[in-house]
């Protein structure tokens, strides 16, 4: 019973961890659809009004590295500090504390 109830609780961690996962793909697509419809407008606003000054780029361009940030969140695409990197880390330093000689 009692290896019944583990399968149970591990299946039902795998699936909340894959629902967050799903929930935060679908809030980058919005904030992804909500830059492009915005950004189309301010590009037309900027072209209509005053061509003679591209001012949009420097939206695009802070907003856009937010959006590239999200994106990297979202997909684990840190090299350097990702899901895996925390973990790595603590073990890395509890086999350092378990190697050290006891009376330094």
């Amino acid at each position: 019973m009692e290896l019944i109830m583990e399968k149970f609780n591990t299946d039902y961690e795998k699936y909340q961890r894959a629902k967050k996962q799903v929930n935060e793909i679908k809030g980058f697509y919005t904030h992804f659809a909500i830059y492009i419809l915005v950004m189309g407008f301010l590009i037309f606003i900027n072209l209509k009004y005053s061509p003679e000054y591209l001012w949009f780029l420097w939206t695009m361009l802070g907003w856009g590295i937010g959006v590239a940030s999200h994106a990297m969140k979202v997909f684990n695409w840190f090299p350097f500090l990702g899901k895996d990197w925390e973990q790595r880390k603590i073990k890395q330093f509890m086999d350092e504390e378990k190697n050290k000689p006891k009376y330094e």
